[in-house]
């Protein structure tokens, strides 16, 4: 009996063993470090799925992307979504078909992408969003500019210029976009309740689209004294819509080659300028130290500047 005592003691002792080992693996999976075997940079491959190439900013995206690919020998698969969503998705399942290492995507619509971020979990592929994150699913690491600090900027820049009680429009970007819900949550802190928001409404990100719903805007607010555009290609729309208006401050938001020359050429107020080749290149660089077992952070931010010469 005393033996039998023994030897069941001695199993108690080693599943208990077995089990402490196990949640400790389970604990370390936790973070964002990647426990699969490393493979050297030519086997790697990475999707990418950017939401547009029709606007300058992404394109830079791209080049970073590009530049840094090269350098390491890693291979990218690149595709444009050409700002629709169900597109986008239809690209997201082709590069998980595809089997690659590791997507980064920037989405077109924070929502619209999730299902496609899930999708990529369940295959055990991880994610890393560009200047947009998803709504849900599993994203190893955010590169992006903090939004709501650009829209702060933006706004204290107008109420700096123009005080208090001045009429103010906003164009808002694309809906279901986090870097629109962002921009405006930052410009609405830094000036609610200390401007007359005259009118606010979306032109998808669309410098033609923009230059519309602004010819709009002011036949109904004439009295209009600032524009807030969430980025410079609207905000390059709307100038070329107010053309007749030049006391207008129109500020953007990218730092896009255009809106830097309207900017010195004194037709944009000011502009929110992100660094979108820095982006392209920490997204990769993040990706292949995550592909090597590192750890990398949850949330990596690309510096701001506001440009007003």
């Amino acid at each position: 009996m005393k033996k039998i005592t023994k030897i069941f003691s001695t199993l108690l002792i080693a599943t208990m063993a077995l089990t402490a080992c196990s949640v400790e693996g389970e604990d370390k999976s936790d973070d964002n470090s990647n426990t699969t075997t490393a493979k050297e940079n030519s086997e790697i491959t990475i999707g990418v799925s950017l939401s547009t190439l029709n606007n300058p900013f992404f394109v830079d995206i791209q080049k970073g992307i590009e530049e840094v690919a090269n350098e390491e020998n890693v291979k990218v698969v690149i595709s444009d979504a050409q700002n629709d969503s169900a597109k986008q998705s239809n690209q997201m399942d082709d590069l998980i078909q595809q089997n690659v290492d590791l997507l980064i995507v920037n989405p077109v619509d924070s929502q619209a992408i999730s299902p496609s971020v899930e999708n990529a979990n369940g295959a055990d592929i991880p994610v890393i969003a560009v200047d947009r994150g998803a709504d849900s699913g599993q994203i190893v690491s955010l590169v992006a500019s903090d939004n709501v600090e650009g829209g702060r900027m933006a706004g204290e820049f107008i109420m700096e210029k123009l005080g208090e009680n001045a009429k103010v429009a906003q164009l808002e970007g694309i809906p279901g976009a986090s870097s629109t819900r962002e921009r405006g949550e930052g410009f609405k802190e830094a000036t609610d309740g200390k401007i007359d928001f005259v009118a606010t409404q979306t032109a998808n990100f669309d410098r033609s689209e923009a230059m519309s719903v602004m010819e709009n805007m002011i036949q109904a607010n004439p009295d209009i004294q600032a524009v807030f555009s969430q980025n410079d290609e609207m905000a390059l729309g709307a100038i070329e819509a107010l053309s007749s208006n030049s006391d207008i401050l129109v500020v953007g938001f990218d730092g896009t080659e255009d809106a830097i020359k309207a900017v010195k050429d004194g037709k944009l107020a000011a502009t929110v300028a992100q660094k979108p080749e820095e982006m392209g290149k920490l997204a990769v660089k993040t990706a292949i130290k995550y592909l090597n077992g590192e750890k990398v952070e949850e949330n990596i931010s690309s510096p701001l500047e506001l440009i007003t010469e």
